[in-house]
């Protein structure tokens, strides 16, 4: 029985810019989260994709398994068969790729 019913009337009277000060918060954490997290993933799937199709013959790649092979045919389905030891030949597909250990130089004409 303290409050008065003047205090209580000019508390509930919210005005258009606080509606917009509570929302610029949100906006600068999606824009932070955008230029932090989103946009170097994207840069770094392009880095990734640009590489794996330029695999050829000869490349050393290393696979999300771990294995470290010499790329020895780069077929057309998406697939690559790599060499992984003397005689040993495994058909892997392209996107298992993670990395290009040493490019091979292209075959001058």
């Amino acid at each position: 029985m303290l409050i008065t019913p003047a205090f209580a009337q000019t508390a509930g009277a919210a005005g258009q810019g606080s509606a917009i000060a509570s929302f610029l918060p949100l906006v600068l954490i999606f824009a932070i989260m955008y230029f932090l997290l989103i946009r170097p993933q994207q840069k770094k799937m392009k880095e990734l994709k640009a590489m794996i199709d330029a695999l050829r013959r000869g490349d050393q790649v290393l696979t999300g398994g771990g294995i470290v092979g010499k790329v020895t045919k780069v077929g057309d389905d998406n697939t690559i068969e790599v060499e992984i030891a003397t005689g040993v030949t495994v058909k892997i597909v392209k996107s298992t790729i993670v990395s290009v250990m040493n490019k091979t130089e292209p075959a001058k004409a």
